[in-house]
């Protein structure tokens, strides 16, 4: 999930009165279910060169998985699962990965798409009604398509400084979606449907309750059912069935800016029950998916080149590489290649998804700390070119 400004001082007060908990290090075991061969890829130096390097310079721990077909796959961690315990990053454990589920709701929707429950030039306002239509504007005009591509212009709740206050004044409350998009009721779009694109939180929080509404369940229970189960995620779930479940890494923010983290692993309610954002996931489980995705093993390839309809923002981020947005996924322009990825964060958290069509290179790393300086080591422009660079 995209971040927003954090009140340090606040975040300082709150987490003044939290302790760490005690694990031994069997809590953190974890295991895959195939024959590593990692050790013997013959890069496996440089790429553990890399996760130290960044380890060193300040982050808490990371794992990455590197897949190419000639090579197979790379697994790999460094630094720490849990400080407080001092317990070793391994490349299997668990950890939140934020936004990277809006690429699991698009799929999702298109899986629906494809199984004729609905159309993506249909507009929201044919499947949900209320306050959630009527009060945010642009919501009765907006398609499926729009939503899933950023172009709808529905206001993104997290820019509300009333609901970043809120959050600041109870960081271990669970939101449930009709909280959250009460923030964005009354608020001035963007601009009209189709006209832009631009990142909104608002709109994959509709897009999970249009899931629900079509199946009559839980939307993360429809993404068991249509991906996780038939891929073998096993170290994949939702956050809403076990908020911190046994052995995920403990998540950490640079509060001061000085690399002096203090624990946030509780840190997360907001997401627990809405579809842009609260998976919980690790680097293999979710290169397995975007490689199955890209495959065409998930849906078909018709619906592949609907997600990989490019539309680029009128305004786009300087500091960062040339970007496109597709539904549910975007396309950057690297030294290295063209990419297609989509990034997460949570307090504490963040993980990045990389896919190379041009030779089928997957990237994907996460690590259990961010904010102040931690960031530009993680999600930077630099940071993320740098991790590119090696494995290309």
């Amino acid at each position: 999930m995209t971040r927003y400004a954090f009140v340090f001082f606040s975040l300082l007060l709150i987490a003044g009165c939290r302790k760490s908990e005690q694990h031994n290090p069997a809590y953190y075991d974890c295991n895959l279910n195939f024959t590593d061969s990692s050790l013997s890829n013959p890069r496996n130096s440089d790429y553990q060169s890399l996760l130290n390097s960044i380890t060193k310079d300040g982050v808490v721990g990371i794992m990455m998985s590197v897949y190419q077909p000639q090579a197979g796959t790379w697994l790999g961690a460094s630094g720490s699962a849990d400080l407080h315990n001092n317990i070793a990053m391994q490349a299997c454990n668990i950890t939140r990965v934020g936004s990277t589920v809006k690429l699991f709701t698009a799929t999702t929707i298109l899986k629906l798409k494809e199984e004729g429950k609905l159309g993506l030039d249909d507009k929201i306002a044919d499947y949900l009604h209320g306050d959630m239509i009527n009060k945010i504007e642009n919501a009765d005009k907006a398609t499926i398509r729009q939503l899933l591509q950023h172009s709808s212009g529905i206001y993104n709740y997290i820019q509300n400084l009333n609901f970043q206050t809120a959050s600041l004044n109870d960081l271990i409350k669970e939101w449930h979606p009709d909280e959250l998009l009460r923030y964005a009721y009354n608020k001035k779009a963007y601009f009209k449907p189709g006209d832009d694109v631009r990142y909104s939180n608002t709109g994959y929080i509709l897009l999970g309750l249009l899931i629900e509404k079509i199946e009559g369940k839980p939307f993360y229970k429809v993404f068991e059912e249509k991906i996780f189960n038939p891929l073998g995620l096993t170290m994949t779930r939702f956050a809403a069935e076990d908020h911190i479940p046994d052995g995920i890494a403990r998540g950490y923010i640079d509060l001061y800016g000085k690399f002096q983290v203090i624990e946030s692993t509780q840190y997360s309610g907001w997401d627990y029950y809405t579809a842009d954002g609260g998976l919980i996931s690790n680097p293999y489980d979710l290169s397995v998916f975007f490689q199955a995705l890209m495959a065409g093993n998930i849906i078909s390839t018709a619906s592949i080149n609907e997600m990989l309809t490019w539309k680029t923002p009128k305004n786009f981020d300087a500091d960062y590489f040339p970007i496109q947005y597709g539904l549910g996924i975007f396309k950057i322009e690297t030294p290295e290649g063209v990419a297609y990825t989509h990034s997460g964060d949570a307090i504490g958290y963040y993980a990045n998804m990389l896919y190379f069509p041009d030779d089928k290179t997957t990237i994907v790393y996460a690590v259990n700390s961010n904010y102040g300086k931690i960031d530009q080591l993680v999600s930077s422009k630099e940071a993320v070119g740098k991790i590119i660079s090696v494995v290309r």
